[in-house]
């Protein structure tokens, strides 16, 4: 029985953390557990009404920035403040439910806030981690704070050099994850020892729920006896699972009154590229420029999410460029990856948008840009084989606008790249369905408890 379970889940600000984190609380409301979500002030106060899950506790703290990260605060302050004001206030949320008679039964934490962990372990609560990454990375960051941490670093200079890891596919230094190479800036480094403290607390709990799925990373599941992950991906809104249950997505698209959904249902199936590069990556005006030229002389149309809404106006002046597509500051990317009208994603391969392009069965053409997105690239490229890895210019590792167009092109027109992606979504949807391998593992993990 789980309608009487109480979860605290603590997530990290980040885009990349909520997402999957709300997904995961829906599911879990949607099996009859009371769930309270915990992350900043800021965070909740962004969140859209009509997709925040119904019945849903907020419980959110100040992190010292409750207007969000500003542009002078270094990534390495506003993790900081975030662990020390969330370290204080989840303990505070924890012992007022314990007072009022409503203790918490266990407490799931994102990545980068491993701190959570041991707040949980000091109140009597088993605390667990839902890893917002892939399994491969998590084995990666284990094994290298495990007897590999040496051999990584002095070959760290070769991009070239094998980096075999018991369990693993064979990897290179450059299809690591970019904060353990010599190549990290340094305003980055700080992140190693949180990824070393995220192996350390995982001596409290050594489960992992991860946002994947048994049949995608079968090898790297089980690759390392000490870990015991439960796969309960892929984390995508429940409208897009039931959508994937039907012939066509058409009558569910239609629904939407947003203007780019209406676009896309005039174009031909599987005839639009859709562009985005997160939330994070920023690329020069040139750069962007350059991106936009490459796209209109590949004559597809296309649908670009820029997450900038001045360089998306600006952009959207570009006559030649209102012609054959489309551009938006924000789309819902699930809901665009899910329409019978994308034909391929060119994308920096964050975890959270290569999971939605796998789940929706759509090729990718990757650019990768740092923390797990190369070896993200490396899995999509040479084990899912779903897509392309878009090479960089020597030297100054500039994505030039020819290599776009030659990427998409290749993706566009590789029947057995189409074959592996809709391989994959089929078993995708398997691994949600009622008796699939990721509902088993989410039913387990609220048993146990």
């Amino acid at each position: 029985m789980t309608s009487h379970r109480k979860i605290l889940i603590v997530s990290y600000s980040g885009q990349g953390h909520v997402i999957p984190s709300l997904r995961f609380a829906k599911r879990l409301l949607n099996m009859g557990v009371d769930v309270t979500y915990s992350t900043s002030l800021s965070v909740v106060r962004r969140l859209e009404k009509e997709t925040t899950p119904h019945g849903l506790t907020f419980a959110p703290f100040s992190d010292g920035h409750d207007s969000g990260k500003q542009p002078n605060t270094t990534l390495q302050q506003f993790v900081a403040d975030f662990a020390t004001n969330g370290a204080s206030a989840v303990a505070e949320i924890i012992s007022s439910a314990t007072a009022a008679g409503q203790p918490f039964d266990h407490l799931v934490y994102t990545t980068v806030i491993p701190w959570a962990a041991r707040v949980a372990n000091a109140h009597g609560i088993k605390p667990t981690v839902l890893w917002c990454q892939s399994t491969t990375i998590m084995d990666i960051y284990y094994y290298y704070f495990n007897d590999y941490q040496s051999l990584i670093s002095s070959n760290n200079s070769d991009p070239t050099f094998p980096i075999n890891l018991p369990g693993l596919p064979p990897l290179t230094i450059a299809d690591l994850p970019s904060f353990l190479l010599q190549s990290c800036p340094k305003e980055h480094a700080f992140l190693v020892p949180v990824m070393k403290e995220h192996v350390d607390v995982l001596k409290l709990s050594s489960r992992i729920l991860v946002n994947s799925f048994g049949e995608l990373e079968f090898e790297s599941i089980r690759a390392i006896e000490k870990l015991e992950y439960l796969p309960i991906g892929p984390l995508v809104p429940s409208e897009v699972v039931e959508s994937m249950n039907k012939t066509s997505g058409k009558d569910f698209f239609e629904k939407s009154e947003d203007g780019y959904i209406h676009w896309l249902n005039t174009k031909p199936t599987s005839s639009v590229v859709y562009v985005s590069f997160g939330t994070i990556a920023t690329f020069s005006m040139d750069q962007m420029e350059e991106i936009a030229i490459r796209l209109v002389e590949s004559r597809r149309p296309f649908l670009w999410a820029i997450g900038d809404s001045g360089i998306a106006e600006r952009l959207s002046k570009i006559e030649e460029l209102k012609k054959q597509g489309m551009i938006v500051d924000w789309c819902s990317q699930a809901e665009v990856l899910s329409h019978q009208a994308i034909g391929c994603f060119l994308t920096h391969c964050g975890w959270n948008s290569t999971v939605e392009a796998l789940v929706s069965g759509i090729p990718m053409a990757v650019f990768p840009q740092w923390s797990d997105q190369e070896t993200n690239g490396k899995m999509v490229e040479d084990v899912w084989r779903t897509g392309i890895r878009v090479r960089r210019r020597e030297g100054d590792g500039i994505l030039e606008g020819m290599e776009i167009q030659r990427c998409v092109e290749i993706v566009m027109g590789d029947e057995e790249m189409k074959k592996n992606a809709e391989k994959w979504r089929n078993l995708a949807r398997e691994a949600l369905n009622n008796g699939g391998s990721s509902t088993i593992n989410l039913q387990a993990f609220l048993d146990d408890m």
